[in-house]
């Protein structure tokens, strides 16, 4: 068995085409299939049925891929730590963030990262706090950046506290109250919202304000993406509520202070284990120590 086999298996899996595995893979495509078909002789099972349409994995392929992919990890870690002996930094950095990520400035980070470290490979992910909390434990993320509620604590990761601030109320600036100067929970709990899935942890910060106050809302739209909230806002469909220094950013719509706002922290989490070198030159760089983790 070897790492090359592996290459190909992830590649046909992920792309679902053993033609367009071949392209990613800069091989041609006999050479390729011939290797999958090698790899599995030697497993004494199939890992794909195929067909004229369709390329999928068998139930022997489903268990192979996640342990392919953490062999490969594992080999891409290796060579990292053997080219950090000689003050190299070099492998994989694999980032996940939340999309009203504000206490960092990402794209300036990572440009300055990639620009001292010009080897490591930089991969940005995008999702919900409580699936990148589990990305990074599972070893798919390096890093991610979460918002959520001031006194939560991810489980199973290091972690660091950035900043905890307000949320602020997001309206039309047709809607009757664009024109106020701020605006109370008890009034906003008479609007219709657009907010995050039930039970994210985006949705949690806005639910346990209304919550400790005794009041219900009426969430009639629930989008994942942050960019979908506002334009339904900007639309008139609803409001939202969303983090002060993110909202500041927004064109089009009223943003309106919250006398009792929710509260919420954005916290930068990384793996209990030793981090690979780019993920501690990365902390470094954010002024984080990698070695701690109570922040």
């Amino acid at each position: 068995m070897e790492l090359q086999q592996m290459r190909y298996v992830v590649a046909v899996a992920e792309l679902g085409s053993f033609t367009r595995a071949a392209k990613r893979c800069l091989v041609v495509q006999s050479a390729l299939s011939h290797q999958i078909a090698r790899l599995e002789k030697e497993l004494g099972a199939r890992l794909f049925d195929r067909t004229s349409r369709q390329v999928r994995l068998t139930a022997a392929g489903e268990v192979f891929l996640p342990e392919a992919r953490q062999a490969l990890d594992a080999a891409e870690r290796a060579r990292a730590e053997v080219a950090a002996t000689a003050g190299e930094v070099s492998g994989r950095l694999a980032v996940g963030v939340i999309p009203t990520v504000s206490a960092v400035d990402i794209p300036a980070a990572l440009r300055a990262f990639h620009l001292r470290y010009p080897k490591v490979r930089i991969i940005l992910r995008e999702g919900a706090s409580k699936d990148l909390v589990q990305e990074v434990r599972d070893g798919a993320l390096d890093v991610a950046f979460l918002g959520v509620l001031p006194g939560y604590r991810p489980k199973g990761v290091s972690d660091h506290r950035l900043a905890t601030g307000e949320l602020v109320a997001v309206v039309a600036p047709t809607h009757p109250l664009a024109g106020q100067e701020e605006v109370c929970l008890d009034r906003l709990a008479q609007e219709m919202f657009v907010d995050y899935p039930d039970g994210t942890a985006a949705r949690a910060q806005s639910e346990e304000a209304f919550a400790a106050r005794g009041l219900t809302r009426e969430v009639a739209f629930e989008v994942n993406g942050t960019d979908f909230i506002v334009r339904l806002v900007r639309s008139g469909l609803g409001i939202a509520m969303l983090p002060t220094a993110f909202a500041a950013e927004l064109t089009g719509v009223r943003v309106l202070p919250v006398r009792d706002a929710p509260a919420r922290t954005e916290r930068l989490v990384w793996s209990r284990f030793r981090p690979t070198p780019a993920a501690a030159a990365f902390l470094t760089g954010l002024g984080v120590e990698p070695g701690t983790g109570a922040a």
